[in-house]
């Protein structure tokens, strides 16, 4: 991997809580600061697309997202994305060809302690480097074909489709 493009939109991953009922936004993108302050041993680049929760990304905001990643010269591609519409997204980019797309995101956001958001971008980042090119989505330390996954709201995780 000669350098990881790394795109953003939003979701649970960057929001920013304000007070006990749950008021939120969408904040800066956290991935860039997570992976500083782990020393990875790779170059990257954060291209932020959007900043919305994955419920209000819409079709346009989807063919946007996969202008972007087609737009780029580099084959290796993680995406933060919201849970709730991840696979959505992920169907949508899956015939681009010659990339290694991985989408991922967290149930909790990046700033709360305990959050699952460094371990899946762990998994992703190990994922991008390692897997043919095509779609993949990876959370709760498994990886994913979004045509055989679904997000279990009701278990908060991501699981095989029926």
């Amino acid at each position: 991997m000669d350098q990881l493009c790394i795109v953003t939109t939003g979701g649970t991953i960057d929001k920013i809580y304000f007070d006990d009922k749950s008021d939120y936004q969408i904040g800066d993108p956290q991935i860039g600061r997570i992976l500083e302050e782990l020393g990875v041993a790779f170059r990257f680049s954060v291209i932020p697309i959007l900043r919305k929760d994955s419920l209000h990304i819409t079709e346009a905001d989807r063919a946007l997202i996969r202008q972007a990643i087609a737009a780029q010269p580099a084959t290796h591609v993680l995406v933060t994305h919201g849970t709730d519409s991840m696979v959505e997204t992920a169907r949508v980019l899956s015939d681009l060809e010659g990339k290694t797309i991985v989408l991922t995101g967290a149930l909790n956001p990046a700033r709360f302690r305990g959050s699952d958001a460094e371990f899946n971008i762990g998994t992703a980042v190990g994922a991008v480097q390692c897997l043919p090119a095509g779609v993949y989505i990876a959370m709760n330390g498994r990886i994913w074909d979004p045509a055989r996954v679904r997000k279990n709201v009701s278990a908060n995780r991501f699981e095989a489709a029926s």
